[in-house]
């Protein structure tokens, strides 16, 4: 055996037996007046999230985000080539030059119009249709500006714009596509609320109440999140028979994205119920133990039979041990201790 690997050995049987030497911590099992709950299952869903759709038709020239990336409020995201909106609008300022030279010349002509009917030149017909040459011409130098402005419109349609500030969720386009109006853009969500959606049974509604209180479990983070506040919404499924449930979330929380699987806790009311911690339940295949420690310190495996988890870190046993023994917080340590030490 090398000097090295000979070193390595020592730190791990000094670390072991370091580890061996440190009490094992220990719980006592006990009665703890929980909230009593009902579960429901349910999604995470952005409460702000929308679809940008191109309104100009034109070919996709630059591409500034992409899924996942942060999008400030504001910011352009992919911008339309813009040189036929820009030739559009030329042609609309055109437009309006030609309608006002038009419409300045029928001013000009009804005034003379007015001066030759004093002085009793033309007829009154006459004078009546320099009027509405002149009306005519104004009208048309007003829709010619509204056209400049429709054009300058759509022109600014060709830098599409964040409306709020988000992270991109989908993107359905690529550079050098073409695009026509109503054509979908990207997706986006705003990261900073976000709700779960609950779908909870009629008879259920009484016990949860009209402003539910409730914890939502997020097993893939191991964590449990107080709502914010929670919603009843005013209509039921008339094939499944029951109402949604919408639970907001504290804003901001971290590691929490739309699609996520999670679990919701409503209380509807309070029960004493034998727990021990969570971290105290060893899964083995479809052994449900846990290392009892008995005064002398002596360690005993001895499997129960438990329910769900009633609060973080805290999970309740309905069978196979009794108020006032104690378990070992650590079954993994309390399992390498010395024969001598266990049963």
């Amino acid at each position: 055996m090398t000097v090295k690997k000979m070193c390595l050995v020592s730190l791990l049987m000094m670390a072991w037996s370091v580890q061996a030497a440190e009490p094992l911590v220990v719980a006592p099992v006990e009665y703890r007046e929980m909230a009593q709950t009902y579960t429901g299952e349910g999604l995470v869903e952005a409460t702000r999230q929308s679809t940008v759709s191109a309104q100009i038709g034109g070919r996709v020239k630059e591409i500034n985000f992409d899924v996942g990336d942060r999008v400030n409020k504001g910011q352009v995201i992919l911008r339309i080539d813009e040189r036929e909106a820009e030739q559009a609008l030329a042609g609309s300022q055109a437009q309006v030059m030609q309608a006002q030279a038009n419409a300045q010349n029928a001013k000009a002509g009804y005034e003379r119009s007015k001066q030759l009917f004093a002085q009793k030149f033309i007829s009154q017909a006459a004078l009546d249709k320099a009027q509405a040459d002149y009306k005519v011409a104004m009208a048309q130098a007003a829709a010619s500006a509204a056209g400049v402005g429709q054009a300058s419109l759509a022109r600014g349609y060709t830098a599409v714009i964040a409306p709020y500030a988000g992270v991109v969720a989908a993107r359905m386009v690529e550079l050098g596509e073409m695009v026509m109006p109503g054509k979908p853009l990207m997706t986006g969500f705003d990261p900073s609320e976000m709700r779960v959606v609950v779908s909870v049974p009629q008879y259920k509604l009484a016990e949860i109440g009209a402003k539910p209180e409730a914890k939502v479990e997020v097993s893939s983070l191991n964590r449990w999140i107080k709502a914010a506040y929670s919603t009843v919404q005013p209509i039921a499924d008339a094939r499944t028979h029951s109402t949604q449930i919408r639970v907001y979330l504290p804003a901001n929380e971290a590691g929490v994205y739309p699609g996520m699987f999670v679990r919701v806790h409503f209380v509807v009311g309070k029960a004493s119920k034998l727990v021990v911690p969570a971290s105290a339940v060893l899964h083995r295949s479809e052994v449900v133990a846990v290392y009892v420690v008995d005064e002398k310190g002596v360690v005993k495996l001895r499997q129960i039979r438990v329910g769900g988890l009633v609060a973080e870190g805290v999970i309740e046993v309905l069978s196979g041990l009794k108020v006032g023994e104690k378990v070992a917080v650590d079954p993994v340590k309390a399992g390498m201790l010395p024969k001598k030490q266990k049963q």
